[in-house]
């Protein structure tokens, strides 16, 4: 236990239930991680129910998730979380701390800091990598160095700055409107078909089913090593069956609804491109669109757009009732981001990807 004057940095208890006798600082987290995210982004797009988010605190056999609640005169206040990956080798460490605004400007955030730099070094942990929706403000700006994208040189850019960090990449966040016109997806997924004409789509829902489980695995394996990630670093993934199981049981244990929709070559029966697209169980909030890839072998068919329209097509039999879609993509994924532009999506925020490499 940490403190700091009248702050505690709590470690997290992490329920069986959220209704057992021990939860009630979980559930406060939840709560107050939503009101953030609120603040942050003006919208609850990001909110989700406490028992949808547990499954995503057990323990793992692919990282190490620690985390602590930040506590003022027996009020939470906010989150300090630390991943670890468990891949072999692995000198990467993911934080955040995240903090009702009322309480900023107190060194509550630099205290928290001082505990993941701690932790980070206990586990031999040396690259330091952090993601922070950046609101649009007027003034100075940050970029990164691959040249696309920038941010404004708000409260928590300074604070990364402050604390060592350099932004080496900018995600754009955008939204696709579910109640308008999808003549152009239409459109657009008829000219995918007409490109890629050995490919065909194959959809499932979570769990996935046993003649996908292989397919589905190498391409989430690939997501660490094809994805543009500036200078920021990943460590390679392996997938299997049973990381593939546990990874879907994130969303079926909890009623929420995972649609994969996948390009499918027909001369070989690989798969070869995939979108995710998430709605927790109230029907009515935002959907995400989560991962989407196409293997690097099978790049020129259009298959982006095949698997994204596709998935957006047959989404609204899935969450008629769902207002938009939300997704993030790297400023510099220029082909994702034409695809997204030509489906619709527009702009509504942008985060940084922050790095530090701490000394020896």
């Amino acid at each position: 236990m940490s403190t700091i004057t009248d702050i505690e940095f709590r470690p997290l208890v992490v329920p069986e239930t959220v209704d057992a006798p021990e939860a009630a600082d979980f559930v406060e987290m939840v709560r107050v991680r939503n009101l953030i995210y609120r603040e942050i982004s003006g919208h609850d797009d990001h909110r989700i129910s406490a028992d949808e988010l547990l499954p995503h605190y057990r323990p793992s056999e692919y990282q190490d998730r620690l985390a602590w609640v930040v506590v003022e005169d027996g009020v939470l206040i906010g989150r300090i979380g630390v991943d670890l990956p468990r891949e072999e080798g692995s000198r990467v460490a993911y934080w955040l701390i995240e903090l009702r605004h009322d309480s900023w400007g107190r060194g509550i955030g630099s205290s928290a800091y001082d505990l993941i730099e701690r932790v980070a070094r206990e586990h031999d942990r040396r690259v330091l990598q952090s993601w922070a929706e950046h609101p649009a403000a007027d003034g100075p700006r940050v970029a990164p160095p691959t040249g696309f994208g920038d941010i404004p040189e708000d409260h928590v850019a300074r604070f990364f700055r402050r604390h060592g960090y350099a932004l080496e990449q900018v995600e754009r966040n955008s939204a696709f409107d579910l109640t308008g016109s999808f003549a152009g997806v239409e459109r657009l997924l008829a000219q995918a078909h007409a490109a890629s004409s050995d490919y065909r789509v194959v959809q499932w829902f979570a769990p996935t089913p046993p003649e996908f489980v292989e397919g589905y695995a190498w391409m989430k394996s690939r997501m660490s090593t094809d994805a543009p990630a500036a200078a920021l670093e990943f460590d390679e993934e392996t997938w299997d069956a049973a990381r593939i199981a546990e990874h879907d049981a994130l969303y079926t244990d909890t009623g929420r609804t995972l649609q994969v929709t996948a390009a499918q070559h027909i001369p070989t029966g690989e798969l070869c491109a995939f979108n995710e697209l998430v709605i927790g169980k109230d029907r009515t909030e935002a959907s995400h669109q989560e991962d989407t890839l196409v293997v690097k072998a099978h790049r020129g068919h259009k298959l982006g757009t095949l698997v994204k329209c596709a998935g957006l097509l047959s989404w609204r039999d899935v969450a008629p009732a769902s207002a938009r879609v939300i997704t993030y993509n790297a400023e510099e994924n220029r082909p994702m981001l034409d695809i997204n532009e030509a489906i619709g999506f527009a702009p509504i925020a942008y985060e940084g990807a922050w790095k530090k490499v701490l000394d020896d």
